[in-house]
């Protein structure tokens, strides 16, 4: 992916979107200096794209940077930086799906239920489900509309809001792009268009973070299938981004995560599976609580700042997390000093040594279900750390916990692991950094 034909940077900014694809086929934006800076401009995730027939994936994602000096087998050490909310509302719910405009994914392969057109380019027509219309034939082709959706409308410092009626949702919709705040390249339709307004006068508080934010997977995939829950749904799928699941396992890179820790100050490693690892960042959420019960949430536009750092040799098969201290478990949180001295005292009267080193670090796992994210996070720590199995849960039992990103199959997997394992795979002093030690 890193090309000779692009000169290395300090720092990228991108503006430019895939069509709802990630992978070795989809062209880089540039090389970044190992240690450099990439900024951009993220459009809205899931709705708006969902919703747009042209798009072969459920996201619309920035165009992947590689990275200088990043190999497969190496990996990506990401810092959140930076992140704004431009949109000043968007629109979300439960979805339902239309049968006669998909084949086997409403999220991939598309098509327009009336003349059979497969990804048929599209505009809008008035407002509501039914605005979006197939160029060719002029029928709706939207393979999603809501079983309940709201609108919810953001105030000026972007800390609460407020899900609004009818009248307010209406509005909203009549100046759709502006409202959502959608980049000048962005090709989806936004979700304002549907005009949702259930629930009205509901008020969240807001805390942006990022949904879909990695290295680029090895082969083609939906921008959206980039896990192990929704992948699940390529295996033997009778459309061309088909994978068994051997090949899946391969190639992805589980940047779907929508965990909501991923947000400014936070740490993501990435396995590298493409030359320059190619970072791409999607997806942006205002909020959202674990497990993002209705599978989907506040999808925005936003500013992001991430700095990027290869580390060389360390093979992962997924992401390491270093949230920020606040939003890891009071459990697996580093042990104070009172607590120290008791450990001590402890230690003392029944003649052990205390293992005073450690750390936090949280891995992911992703899978068709809860429980088959939680053995894959289960399988990824022992691997890396070189534990066994029952070694990871049983220390994961008393010093972390297991903590839902997304239903159906993405975990949070926590525990506070020795230093001198942290350091043997190369991420020690990045762990000390983070949390102080």
């Amino acid at each position: 992916m890193q090309s000779v034909t692009h000169p290395i940077k300090d720092e990228i900014y991108v503006d430019e979107y895939t069509g709802g694809l990630i992978g070795p086929g989809v062209g880089i934006a540039g090389v970044v200096r190992d240690g450099g800076r990439i900024s951009c401009v993220v459009p809205p995730g899931c709705w708006g794209p969902m919703i747009t027939p042209e798009f072969r994936g459920g996201h619309e994602v920035t165009r992947p940077v590689a990275v200088e000096g990043a190999h497969i087998g190496d990996a990506i050490v990401i810092t959140i930086e930076r992140m704004r909310i431009r949109s000043i509302a968007t629109s979300s719910g439960t979805m339902l799906t239309n049968p006669a405009a998909f084949g086997d994914d409403p999220f991939v392969d598309k098509k327009c239920p009336n003349c059979g057109a497969l990804w048929p380019e599209s505009h809008i027509e008035g407002t509501g489900p039914g605005s979006v219309r197939c160029e060719r034939c002029g029928a709706s082709a939207s393979a999603f509309s809501f079983e309940e959706g709201y609108t919810i409308a953001f105030d000026d410092g972007r800390t609460v809001g407020l899900t609004v009626g009818l009248e307010a949702a209406h509005e909203f919709a009549s100046n759709a792009r502006e409202i959502a705040a959608l980049p000048e390249r962005s090709r989806q339709h936004p979700i304002l268009l549907f005009e949702p307004h259930t629930i009205p006068g509901v008020l969240a508080r807001l805390r942006p973070f990022i949904g879909n934010i990695g290295t680029t997977p090895s082969v083609d995939l939906p921008d959206s299938h980039n896990a192990g829950d929704f992948g699940h749904s390529l295996i033997g799928a009778r459309h061309p981004y088909a994978l068994t699941q051997d090949a899946l396992d391969r190639a992805k890179t589980d940047g779907h995560l929508d965990t909501n820790e991923v947000r400014p100050g936070a740490v993501l490693i990435c396995p590298v599976k493409v030359e320059g690892g190619g970072v791409y960042i999607g997806d942006c959420h205002a909020n959202q609580g674990d497990g993002e019960l209705s599978l989907h949430t506040t999808d925005i536009t936003a500013d992001a700042t991430v700095r990027v750092n290869v580390i060389h040799g360390l093979t992962l098969d997924g992401p390491i997390l270093l949230p920020v201290t606040e939003d890891l478990p009071s459990i697996a949180r580093p042990y104070t000093q009172q607590e120290l001295e008791e450990g001590e005292r402890l230690a003392k009267r029944y003649n052990v040594t205390l293992r005073r080193e450690v750390a936090p670090v949280q891995f992911i796992g992703s899978g068709p279900t809860i429980n088959e994210a939680t053995d894959n996070a289960i399988a990824r720590a022992g691997s890396a750390l070189r534990m066994t199995q029952a070694e990871v849960r049983n220390r994961c039992t008393i010093t972390g916990s297991v903590e839902i990103g997304r239903l159906p199959g993405v975990v949070q997997l926590t525990m506070l692991a020795p230093l001198e394992k942290l350091d043997a795979i190369g991420i020690g002093a990045l762990v000390r950094q983070q949390y102080g030690l």
